[in-house]
């Protein structure tokens, strides 16, 4: 028999039956009360097992390099089936409503370490990665001459940052370990570093460390998580920086009197170290504490807000004046550094969005694997389902406590009547993945939407987590309300890693690949000119060629022939015409490296030697590479079949 509601006459209103569960799934309702389960112990057993879980995972992992580095197929199911082995009982750990503090918090570094190493064992020996023979080379500068803010021609604006180096240096010196070592084992510190504080910030402002737990879990969704923040880079310490510096003034907030003056002492220190570290970590924070001061001075009815706003509010004027401070006194062209990259991610945005044609629709997208797009696209689906169900339930928890339920709750936030800031300016900040997403789409954006997203995901999640708690699983979960948010989680967490790089397995070598690129017979060319040849000597050469020789031979390279002559102008055309000698001939190069690999394929990112070449995506040819052989003052000096080494200093003698 029906319910007498559906009977008698009533007839059904559809609108409003959807407008009643719409508003039930994504409004603010904060069910269950308290958000974690009374008090438990942590289960060693668990943790017992799941160690060796993570140990088994790690061995497949290592075998899944191995079978890639030998080009077999059998590398990516070792490789996956490892990394999900390494994620998937961790993480439903983490998520399960009864598990402790400590517990939850120990599997968090267990996780992120056991990562780490899995991006670490890609390359075990020396650094990989594009901007970490960078840095290294930096590092190397720094340890040889004993003098910072050495020029470096590939990487202008990384000498006027560099807390990186001086830290792995000051390693270096002290224990006497190679820099490789001592940076990875700085890197490994950062990396339990800032899983920590990030823990400590979120529990402190949400005040359940079930709910902090959750978020650093689906944080490690971040593209950037898995290698970018994990790379030998000033970034990978500058978000840690900025993190804890969040963690501090969080966790001081209703300090008074000369607690207060200490945290804002160490907040001071932390905004100066962070100010000489990174631009854009740098930047990130002032961006959070000025918009921070801001809610403090808009929010109504607080005895406490004035002292409040007064602390966060000289916080937020340290934020944006050291970093500025450190621009104007070391003369940093920061505007010139990344105000390209961001205008031509924005106009090329804008230019998707209006279907106008961009500059960079013919380079194409890099191959990568459909099963790891596959995984990528769920995990983005996923966020955005936590975010669409957490958004108001996350400002409800800001809202006054006899008001967290219902819309009434919503009410009071636009009223200006909220408890904590830090929760409402999270809460918004989550917007910003639909933006970094947006640019992630376009070839002149991706850049800037994948530095976004290391910031942006800290909001993002607090209200995933939000979300898990408050909606989907509630404080005593039963049945597939225990499983599925944990299922969620893993996904998220195997998305991050599939969208942070194009294929994280160590394979044969790729043309034009960055990391896919450098491989032993780049890096003993480039010993060979050092052994041989001496160090100091400028050469040009492709985009990966130059960082080698930069990195372990020593040499002067350079990423112009002469001024406005670049050298894909020299190497792509066929023959060498006579603006092209002339150029050569009164430049100051000593060799071209010529690398015939780069005929075998088209380059996966779509350019040889700078992203702006004219002929970006389009094959080269072993014809235009070789057509030094017939140019007279050009020797030949070095050739091991695949790469060539020519002297061109006799062009300028014949001046």
């Amino acid at each position: 028999m029906m319910p007498a509601h559906f009977t008698a006459g009533t007839r059904i209103n559809p609108l409003r039956a959807g407008i009643r569960f719409v508003s039930a799934v994504v409004g603010p309702d904060l069910r269950d009360g308290s958000a974690d389960a009374p008090s438990q112990r942590a289960n060693s057993g668990w943790i017992a097992v799941l160690c060796l879980t993570t140990a088994a995972a790690l061995l497949l992992v290592v075998a899944g390099h191995a079978a890639g580095r030998r080009g077999y197929d059998v590398a990516p199911p070792l490789f996956w089936s490892g990394v999900v082995l390494l994620v998937a009982p961790t993480s439903l750990r983490i998520a399960w409503p009864t598990t402790a503090r400590g517990e939850r918090l120990f599997l968090l570094f267990l996780l992120a370490e056991a990562l780490f190493y899995c991006k670490n064992v890609y390359s075990p020996t020396s650094f990989s990665g594009y901007d970490e023979v960078l840095h290294w080379i930096a590092a190397e500068d720094l340890i040889m001459a004993r003098r910072l803010f050495l020029s470096n021609p590939l990487f202008s604006i990384g000498p006027t940052y560099p807390a990186l180096e001086i830290l792995t240096t000051a390693i270096a010196d002290l224990t006497g370990l190679p820099l490789f070592v001592a940076g990875t084992l700085l890197l490994a510190i950062l990396k339990g570093t800032f899983i920590g504080a990030l823990f400590l910030f979120l529990e402190s402002i949400a005040g359940s460390p079930r709910i902090s737990a959750i978020a650093c879990l689906a944080y490690m969704g971040c593209s950037t998580f898995f290698l970018f923040d994990s790379s030998f880079s000033y970034g990978s310490l500058g978000i840690v920086l900025c993190v804890l510096t969040f963690a501090v003034e969080a966790a001081s907030k209703d300090l008074v009197g000369r607690p207060r003056l200490k945290s804002l002492g160490l907040i001071a220190l932390l905004l100066a170290s962070l100010a000489v570290t990174h631009h854009l970590s740098a930047a990130f924070a002032a961006i959070y504490f000025g918009a921070l001061a801001a809610l403090e001075a808009l929010r109504r009815h607080d005895p406490l807000r004035i002292k409040t706003s007064t602390a966060v509010g000289l916080a937020a004027i340290l934020a944006i004046a050291l970093p500025s401070l450190w621009v104007q006194a070391r003369g940093i062209p920061l505007t010139g550094y990344l105000g390209p990259v961001i205008e031509s991610g924005l106009d090329t945005l804008l230019r998707n969005i209006l279907g106008a044609p961009t500059r960079w629709e013919h380079l194409g997208t890099p191959d990568k694997a459909l099963y790891m797009r596959l995984t990528t696209l769920l995990a983005l689906l996923l966020v955005a389902l936590g975010l669409a169900t957490g958004f108001f339930r996350s400002l409800a928890m800001a809202a006054p406590s006899g008001a967290q339920s219902g819309w009434r709750s919503i009410q009071d936030i636009l009223e200006r009547r909220w408890r904590d800031s830090r929760l409402v300016l999270l809460s918004l900040l989550a917007f910003g993945l639909p933006v970094s997403v947006a640019f992630r789409w376009t070839g002149a954006g991706w850049e800037v939407g994948n530095r976004m997203g290391t910031f942006v995901f800290i909001a993002v999640g607090l209200v995933v987590a939000v979300s898990i708690v408050r909606f989907w699983q509630g404080r005593t979960p039963r049945g597939w309300r225990r499983i599925a948010p944990a299922v969620a989680l893993v996904i998220i967490v195997l998305g991050g890693v599939a969208s942070s790089t194009i294929n994280p397995i160590h394979g044969r070598y790729r043309v034009a690949a960055d990391q896919a690129s450098i491989e032993p017979m780049g890096i003993e060319t480039a010993r060979w000119a050092k052994e041989w040849l001496g160090a100091g000597n400028r050469f040009t050469t492709d985009r990966i060629n130059r960082l080698l020789l930069a990195g372990y031979g020593r040499q002067d390279v350079r990423a112009t022939i002469v001024e406005g002559v670049d050298p894909a102008r020299i190497f792509e055309a066929e023959t060498l015409g006579p603006d092209e000698f002339w150029a050569l001939a009164r430049s100051e190069i000593d060799f071209l490296l010529i690398d015939l690999r780069l005929t075998t394929a088209p380059p996966v990112l779509g350019f040889y030697f700078q992203p702006w070449e004219a002929r970006q995506g389009a094959p080269l040819s072993g014809a235009a590479l070789l057509k030094f052989n017939d140019v007279k003052g050009v020797t030949r000096i070095y050739d091991n079949g695949w790469i060539v080494i020519y002297d061109v200093r006799g062009l300028h003698e014949n001046l």
